[in-house]
């Protein structure tokens, strides 16, 4: 078993391991995260950092980003630590 990931151990530019599939089904009305075993159904925020960690984008800017996109200011905290929850669950290198 993985001993859980460090605090700053999440990737410099985040990206979906290529196990994971982020994609939207009209049968949950939702974003999901498809991989072998299963699907995950994601939140509106957990789908918005997803689509943005494609490999090209570091953490800073994903939430520059999102804060525009959004209009919202304070995110930082809030975006790394999804991240760093997605890491240790498998879904990004």
């Amino acid at each position: 078993m993985n001993s859980p990931a460090k605090p700053d151990a999440s990737p410099a530019m985040p990206r979906l391991d290529p196990l994971y599939r982020l994609q939207w089904e009209d049968a949950q009305k939702a974003w999901v995260l498809l991989y072998p075993e299963g699907m995950v159904k994601l939140n509106d925020s957990a789908a918005a950092i997803l689509q943005r960690c494609d490999g090209a984008h570091t953490l800073d800017m994903l939430v520059d980003e999102l804060q525009a996109s959004f209009g919202v200011q304070g995110i930082a905290t809030e975006v790394h630590t999804f991240v760093q929850h997605a890491c240790e669950r498998g879904w990004l290198v």
